[in-house]
Order: C-alpha cells, then sequence, then structure tokens
C-alpha cells in the first residue's frame, strides 16, 4: 500500500502531536488513582494537622483519595529528597514547611537542590510567632527589652526548640537586627524549652503563637511583640517586633509542592483547589483556631515566596555560624 507524500506528512504530523494531546487529556483527567502528600513530621504535629485538613479537601472536590505519608526524618531531608527523586506525574506531593528553605543551607551536602528540585503549588497557611519572656524579667515592651540586653550582653539566655528551628532563627534574626546579645540554649522540642522559660531557667523565647497561647493568657509568661508585620487577632494589644526594629519580621507557613517537571496543568489545577480551599470560610476558620492564616496565591507567588526565604535564612544562618546538630 503506497502513501502520497501529503498523506505521510499529515500522518506524521498527528503522531507527533500525539504525546502533547495524551498528556494534555491526563492532565485535565488528573487524578485518575489515589494521590499522597508526603509530610516530613510526626502525625499529629502542627503540619501534619493542616495536611490532613488540605488533603480531605482535595479528596472531596478532585474524587481520588489524598493520602498522607509521614516519613520524618533528618529535618525534613528525608521527605524532601524523595518526593524530589519520585515521578513528576502529580501522584506524589510534597507538604512544604520552614525547614525546606533552612536547610538549604543549614546542611551542605544535601543530595537534592529545593529550589531546583522542587516545583511550588501554592501556599496554604502563615503562622505568627510571638517574643515571650518570663516574669522575672523586667521588662513590658521590646524596646524596654532591647535596652536591658543592652545593659547585660551575653547574660539573656534565649530558649530554642534545636538549632536551626525557627524559633532559634527568628532569635538570631532579632539578635542581629536589635543589636543585642542573646545566649542560645538548645533544647528537643519547644515544651521542654516552654517549661524551663516559665521556670526562669531561661529568659525569652520565640515561639509559635499555639504553643504559649495559654501560657500568656494565664499570666504565666509576658508577651512582648509578635513577629508578624500586623498584629494577630489572637494577642490583641501586642505590637509587631517590626514597630521597633524596622523591618523585622518572621513567620512560620505552609504550602505543597511537587516533583519539577510536574505537568503545568496539574500544577495549576491544585492550585486552583487550594485556593478555593482558603476561600472558603469553614475552612479558613479551621486555619484561625490552629492559629494561623490563609496563605493563598499562584505558583509563581509561592515560589518567589520560598525562594526568598531560603536567601532570608540562609543569610541568619551563615552570619551566626549555626550548625545542625
Amino acid at each position: 500500500m503506497k502513501f502520497s507524500r501529503r498523506k505521510f506528512l499529515h500522518l506524521a504530523a498527528g503522531a507527533a502531536a500525539l504525546p502533547v494531546l495524551t498528556r494534555s487529556a491526563s492532565a485535565l483527567d488528573y487524578p485518575t488513582r489515589p494521590v499522597r502528600i508526603v509530610v516530613g513530621s510526626t502525625p499529629g504535629s502542627a503540619s501534619d494537622i493542616v495536611a490532613r485538613l488540605t488533603a480531605h479537601w482535595l479528596s472531596e472536590r478532585l474524587g481520588q483519595q489524598f493520602i498522607v505519608e509521614n516519613r520524618p526524618g533528618a529535618g525534613d531531608n528525608i521527605a524532601t529528597g524523595f518526593v524530589a527523586r519520585a515521578q513528576p506525574d502529580g501522584y506524589t506531593l510534597l507538604y512544604v514547611i520552614p525547614p525546606n528553605a533552612i536547610n538549604a543551607t543549614l546542611y551542605p551536602t544535601l543530595d537534592f537542590n529545593f529550589l531546583r528540585d522542587i516545583a511550588p503549588i501554592a501556599g496554604i497557611i502563615r503562622t505568627p510567632s510571638v517574643m515571650e519572656v518570663n516574669l522575672s524579667v523586667p521588662t513590658k515592651t521590646v524596646p524596654e527589652f532591647i535596652a536591658y540586653a543592652k545593659a547585660n550582653p551575653g547574660k539573656i539566655n534565649m530558649a530554642t526548640a534545636g538549632p536551626g528551628t525557627g524559633q532559634h532563627l527568628f532569635g538570631e534574626l532579632f539578635k542581629m537586627m536589635a543589636g543585642v546579645d542573646l545566649l542560645p540554649v538548645h533544647y528537643h522540642g519547644a515544651q521542654q524549652a516552654l517549661t524551663d522559660l516559665i521556670g526562669d531557667r531561661v529568659q525569652v523565647m520565640f515561639d509559635i503563637v499555639p504553643a504559649s497561647l495559654g501560657y500568656i493568657r494565664a499570666g504565666k509568661l509576658r508577651a512582648l511583640g509578635v513577629t508578624t508585620s500586623s498584629q494577630i487577632e489572637a494577642l490583641p494589644g501586642v505590637p509587631p517586633i517590626g514597630d521597633f526594629v524596622p523591618r523585622y519580621e518572621a513567620s512560620g507557613w505552609q504550602g505543597i509542592g511537587a516533583p519539577s517537571n510536574t505537568p503545568t496543568e496539574i500544577v495549576a489545577k491544585l492550585n486552583k483547589e487550594v485556593n478555593a480551599a482558603l476561600s472558603d470560610a469553614q475552612f479558613k476558620a479551621r486555619l484561625a483556631d490552629l492559629g494561623g492564616q490563609a496563605f493563598p496565591g499562584s505558583p509563581p507567588d509561592f515560589g518567589k515566596f520560598l525562594a526568598g526565604e531560603t536567601e532570608k535564612w540562609g543569610k541568619v544562618i551563615r552570619a551566626a555560624n549555626i550548625k545542625p546538630e
């Protein structure tokens, strides 16, 4: 059977277009099977809770089960490396949290590059922290604390949940920008640090609001300032640290990413559904109950934010010569 040149070229063009059409169709049909969201923390942690809330929303909206898979260890690097090496087909996602940006500098020999190997999909939540002192510290405002610290260099202990954690870096950023000398005291987790803060074995801490709010409201700790650029509803009357230390701002955050080269149609579809959740009153109320605020935006918005966080904390880590445990 002979083909004319015109017919041959027509068939060849159709064959060349087939992979594109198949890819587009698969993206439009996505997902056709369960999707896993890999979380680098343990079940019941703050990020795990929001990840499961998000997974439930996506399952209902997209008609396939989104399953949270916990892979804790190595400061979130196990989970991130696993997703970075996964097939870029939209069926393995990474729950993105601050250690991803921090670890890019904290761990110099990672076998992946977070900004290169993980494609940003969407932010979900931002969580403020609070600068707090125990009741024996004779300061009630951030300016008073700065003056007190400058009068007592190296004598004020700053509790952290470990080297390179948010509590540590938020405090180191404050030290750099306020020009004070605080001595970091590292704990294996925030709860022990809070216990020693209340007991006056350490004097100051930069902790997430949900963990400390009960102690502040009970009068066991004194809040001096919040780390975000504006006041928060949970702590009325507590001003932003940035009101007294210009340009100071720090917050926790969570979102979703995927292996690089994941089809843009799938990224866009997931972004649309996450942002729909962040516009839903009930979903937003759940985030508020967890001490956070909705963090909507496009994939490029989230990518720009992640790059900025990576650069910001990289500078702090290098300046303070912070090493992982």
